[in-house]
């Protein structure tokens, strides 16, 4: 039985929970962009120069405090009576979690094969009609755990397509299908990547996107103003620039945070999937169908309760300022490299 002290820190731990998840659920419910609105890859993106104003630093420490604080709350019984909180909303799922990835992957390849004319997302339009079959075929290999690695060298194969297709910068958008094959091959074949276990290959598929695709609100700011004058509740009532560059920050913090100790890429696994559900009310069956692999990934990091060796709270400061620095390098320098545009 619980004493009354450990009861009373469980509760302060479910309403930190609870408040944290409602708090950031209706900051940035959004489709992705180039599903729904015109884009154009090699067009100049906004300098770095005009990136860098008041409308970025100040979410940016908003976010950044509220990382460190909570990193700081995973240390002490607030972040143990949360985690307790975690376990005990995930566990009908945990010995399901290689289910629901198959379950996942087979109905999402069987919906773009059906849609037809899809390479993996919607905006990557196919005239060839045997990729749909190629799909389906994907699809059945999630059926026996032999074929799984298979269906991931066929997800591995769609990719290289689009790439062919699309060229390397639109493909870095998408980075989620190479950990979801990773997972996969990982998984039928029972076995792990240099101690990397499945699960931890298709989460850092899942981050590394997300971090990716923060960048192109900064960057093509423009792309998205279409979808605000469609749907202005989006916006809450700020200004497009302040909610563009605002839900840049959210989303590179969330998706950091997948990549991250076991409260913080829990709690950023729950708010980014509430968010993605969300955006389908708006945006619905594209939308629906295209996030679906992420939303299943984002729910088997929520319910896994694998632990970490700790971080002392403070470095967390230092990982996030590297990789904000080195995915703004990487992308403006991919892009300039590629496309010959101005980076500053």
């Amino acid at each position: 039985m619980l004493g009354t002290g450990q009861k009373l820190l469980r509760r302060k731990g479910q309403a930190a929970f609870l408040g944290v998840a409602l708090a950031a659920l209706p900051s940035i419910a959004s489709a992705h962009v180039k599903w729904f609105a015109p884009y154009d890859v090699p067009s100049q993106p906004r300098v770095l120069s005009l990136v860098f104003d008041r409308l970025f630093w100040l979410p940016l420490s908003y976010a950044l405090g509220a990382l460190l604080l909570t990193c700081y709350l995973e240390r002490g019984p607030v972040g143990r009576a949360v985690l307790e909180t975690l376990d005990a909303l995930g566990r009908p799922l945990r010995g399901r979690i290689d289910d629901l990835y198959r379950a996942g992957t087979g109905a999402f390849f069987a919906a773009i094969a059906v849609m037809g004319g899809i390479i993996l997302t919607p905006e990557l339009k196919t005239s060839v009609p045997e990729i749909s079959w190629f799909e389906i075929v994907i699809a059945l290999g999630m059926f026996w755990r032999g074929t799984m690695a298979l269906s991931a060298l066929g997800i591995a194969a769609l990719y290289a397509y689009g790439v062919a297709e699309y060229g390397i910068f639109h493909l870095l958008d998408y980075p989620i299908f190479l950990g979801l094959a990773g997972y996969l091959a990982l998984s039928g074949l029972k076995t792990t990547c240099f101690g990397l276990r499945p699960l931890d290959i298709a989460r850092w598929g899942a981050g590394v996107t997300l971090i990716w695709a923060s960048v192109e609100k900064w960057a093509y700011p423009q792309w998205t103003y279409p979808l605000l004058a469609a749907h202005p509740q989006m916006a809450f009532g700020y200004g497009d620039a302040y909610y563009m560059s605002t839900a840049g920050v959210v989303e590179f913090s969330l998706a950091f945070g997948l990549l991250w100790t076991p409260l913080v890429r829990r709690l950023s696994a729950l708010v980014l999937t509430a968010m993605f559900i969300s955006a389908i009310i708006p945006f619905g069956m594209v939308d629906a169908v295209g996030h679906l692999m992420i939303i299943v990934i984002l729910i088997g990091i929520f319910a896994d309760d694998q632990p970490d060796s700790a971080k002392p709270p403070l470095e967390v400061v230092g990982y996030f300022a590297g990789a904000l620095v080195t995915v703004l390098a990487a992308y403006y320098g991919i892009h300039a490299l590629i496309f010959n545009t101005l980076i500053w």
